[in-house]
């Protein structure tokens, strides 16, 4: 019998992907899947210590905003 790795949701073909690391039909949906949904925004490489901590203040006010949800 042939999985349908299409018709899993996220929860379910993250689980099979790890609890099958050589199946690579389901690895490569897996990926497809979760690339396509991902932001397409991009941003430069901090040039200089201020710009590398003013990274390190966003990074962590996002991260404070995910553990209040």
């Amino acid at each position: 019998m042939k999985l349908d790795f299409n018709s899993m949701n996220k929860s379910q073909l993250r689980a099979y992907v790890i609890s099958h690391p050589n199946e690579k039909a389901a690895f490569h949906i897996f990926v497809d899947r979760f690339t396509s949904e991902a932001p397409t925004e991009t941003f430069d490489i901090p040039k200089s210590i201020a710009e590398v901590e003013e990274v390190d203040i966003v990074i962590r006010k996002k991260l404070e905003q995910f553990k209040e949800k």
